[in-house]
């Protein structure tokens, strides 16, 4: 897309190299804009667990012309079962593969985020500065520039701040209103790792339901890992203040909630001694009235976190970059235009997305009566029999983003 006569290219750094915030570079340089991406960790953060696209999300990833490059990496999960403390499947959900309708609880485009992560970097690096193992501490602002102050006491101006530093960025407290708490909360808490992969690891993912709020996901990737994860449904101070202890207190917390669950539990809490990461998170949603603030913008989950059970995390972010991108390259000289018309397209689509969670509907899933399960269990068993998810899914004219549109490119992808 070229640039207005006369029109300057921005100095845009980008707080977070994530998913959004590649996405971000992706579309501004292309824009013929000059994009850093300065990241905290000290090299690409390629790890992490198995993510999904849906809907707009799979449109944005076309638009950049790397869908082949997605389906090159996707997992092979073929669907969802639910399991009993023997393992045996009382309930299978195949994922919809027909290219019509609604992904199920399986996408048809599973990936690895850490290969997606990759994607991104492997068709960004040539045209962004990145810088790794360095943040933004703080940043001051006029009606000319934004000073970003960085955590090696360095500090440069750019004419535009985009924090995409995810659901617990620090830009979007210095963007919102002292005091304001972001995050709807659900009640429920997640844990997730690696252990080593066993023979009867299969590729459908198996959903173990215990008593007490607590549900015990394993799928699998690759020939030699499988992952883990732990579900908790509590509300307490203790489970909230545990994801930021040290990693070996939150192992002790995950282990304790767990270890009388059986099915394979004890497996899978011994690997988390080898496990080559681990990771707790509370299950939360973003939600603000205001996406920026002069030359400070918010993106992706620092903006928007729908939580994993939107099943739009990532297809969010990558929607979130892409209208973003499409606004400021259009609007180049006139960034409180961009940024207002930014918020007005996207947030009836974040609106639709974060309303997809339903507290109510995610107890009944996370039940805490063994009898609660039992009558889960026998009521999924009798849909699957009927065919009732998958006529569902093959039948619905819309997939979890409503039928909201993806604006026009933000640049066209051939322009370097």
């Amino acid at each position: 897309m070229p640039k207005p006569s006369g029109t300057q290219p921005l100095q845009v750094l980008v707080a977070g190299g994530g998913v959004t915030g590649q996405a971000l570079a992706f579309w501004l340089t292309r824009g013929g804009h000059r994009v850093t991406v300065v990241e905290r960790f000290p090299a690409l953060r390629a790890a992490g667990a198995q993510v999904d696209l849906r809907g707009q999300g799979i449109e944005a990833v076309k638009r950049m012309g790397l869908l082949d490059a997605v389906r090159g990496k996707l997992v092979d999960e073929a669907g969802v079962a639910f399991v009993d403390a023997r393992g045996r499947a009382r309930a299978t959900i195949m994922a919809n593969t027909s290219g019509q309708g609604r992904q199920a609880l399986t996408s048809e485009y599973e990936i690895m985020r850490g290969d997606l992560v990759r994607i991104l970097h492997d068709t960004t690096r040539n045209d962004t500065e990145y810088v790794f193992g360095k943040s933004v501490d703080g940043f001051e602002q006029d009606e000319h520039k934004v000073v970003a102050h960085f955590s090696d006491g360095s500090s440069r101006a750019f004419d535009l701040l985009i924090g995409a530093d995810g659901q617990g960025s620090r830009i979007r407290r210095a963007v919102l209103p002292e005091g304001f708490d972001p995050y709807w909360r659900v009640g429920i808490h997640m844990a997730y790792w690696f252990v080593p992969r066993i023979a009867p690891d299969s590729n459908i993912r198996d959903t173990y339901m215990v008593p007490g709020g607590r549900q015990i996901m394993r799928r699998s990737h690759n020939p030699t890992e499988t992952q883990v994860y732990f579900v908790l449904r509590e509300e307490s101070e203790e489970a909230s203040a545990i994801h930021r202890a040290p990693v070996e207190r939150q192992q002790e917390f995950w282990a304790s909630r767990f270890r009388d669950a059986g099915w394979q539990t004890e497996r899978f809490i011994e690997g988390m001694k080898t496990s080559p990461f681990f990771y707790s998170q509370e299950v939360v949603q973003v939600r603000t009235d205001t996406w920026s603030k002069d030359r400070v913008v918010l993106a992706g989950d620092a903006a928007h976190c729908a939580s994993p059970y939107s099943g739009m995390g990532v297809s969010g972010g990558l929607v979130g970059a892409h209208v973003l991108a499409g606004e400021i390259n259009r609007h180049p000289g006139d960034l409180p235009t961009a940024l207002a018309n930014y918020d007005r397209v996207l947030r009836p689509f974040v609106n639709e997305i974060q309303g997809e969670v339903n507290p109510r509907l995610l107890r009944l899933g996370i039940p805490m009566t063994q009898r609660a399960i039992n009558v889960f269990q026998a009521t999924t068993a009798l849909a699957c029999f009927l065919h009732v998810p998958d006529l569902a899914a093959r039948l619905s004219k819309e997939d979890r983003g409503g039928n909201w549109q993806l604006p026009e490119n933000p640049a066209p992808i051939t322009a370097v």
